[in-house]
């Protein structure tokens, strides 16, 4: 039986794959680290794990995402988003794994008015960005057998995130400002995790960078609307530009990415991010 390794089982991703795990138990075993279990920013540590287990994929659910953070902690984020790749990448190519690695829109600077393909100019205008980036160029560089799945607005019903932020200010505040003039795409995390399993299963692997997202664009105002209306909220929320809401760390204006390549190679189609959305919010309020 076939090994997946998951990197960052505790993360969003990370926990949307242990949901779906369940359903893949007869052809695959998985095997969950933690920052605990596995520290990636220790070579000797992964190789170790390699050695010990020979996976035979690895899903890099890890990263360090404190975007604001990661202006004066960038060591931290380069350990982790770069080096600690580094480090699986070279695990997985001497154990010939076929590494998947996500990533993220911020490796753009967000100046265009057109979706970016994956053959598109990065130019991170962040530290995060710049540490993402950095990584993609070493996983690549140093395991032939990667794919890169970049990713964007990432929410699920698990850990901290966009959604449970909202529905949690929601029920404390009659009045929000949001961000109104920045533009990406909403990716429900367990959309994204059953789209990395489908890749698992392909027979045939083409290796490279894939985007992967819920679409199409949106706004983070839009975002929030949708969110109040399927919670059924009375919040107030009123539109902000970025100049009303600055934050340590630049963000992308506009980082939508065209989906096509994934669905042409992958025959992977994208959800509407609002009909993800809701089923989102369904479970949170469950909870």
């Amino acid at each position: 039986m076939k090994k997946i390794l998951v990197i960052g089982s505790n993360g969003q991703l990370g926990n949307c794959i242990r949901k779906v795990a369940p359903d893949f138990e007869n052809q695959y075993e998985f095997l969950f680290t933690d920052s605990k279990t596995l520290d990636i920013t220790s070579e000797d540590q992964v190789y170790d794990f390699f050695y010990d287990n020979k996976p035979d994929y690895c899903i890099n659910a890890s990263a360090y995402t404190a975007v604001d953070l990661a202006e004066t902690e960038k060591d931290k984020a380069f350990a982790v988003n770069a080096d600690g790749v580094a480090n699986l990448a070279g695990a997985c190519a001497e154990y010939k794994t076929i590494l998947i690695h996500v990533s993220t829109d911020y490796v753009f600077d967000g100046d265009t008015n057109l979706a970016y393909s994956e053959d598109d100019f990065t130019s991170p205008i962040g530290a995060y960005g710049q540490s993402k980036r950095k990584g993609e160029e070493l996983a690549l560089e140093i395991n032939p057998r990667t794919i890169i799945v970049r990713t964007s607005w990432l929410y699920s019903e698990f850990n901290k995130n966009f959604v449970k932020t909202m529905l949690n200010l929601f029920s404390q505040k009659e009045e929000l400002g949001i961000v109104a003039d920045q533009f990406g795409q909403p990716t429900n995390a367990n959309d994204l995790a059953e789209a990395i399993m489908t890749i698992i299963e392909s027979p045939k692997k083409t290796f490279g960078i894939f985007h992967f997202s819920n679409y199409p664009e949106t706004t983070w105002f839009e975002f929030a609307k949708k969110i109040a209306e399927f919670s059924k909220s009375s919040v107030t929320l009123n539109p902000l530009t970025t100049d009303q809401y600055p934050t340590p760390a630049k963000r992308p204006v506009r980082s939508t990415m065209s989906l096509d390549k994934i669905e042409q190679i992958y025959k992977i189609e994208p959800k509407y991010w609002e009909n993800s959305l809701e089923e989102c919010v369904n479970i949170l309020s469950q909870q």
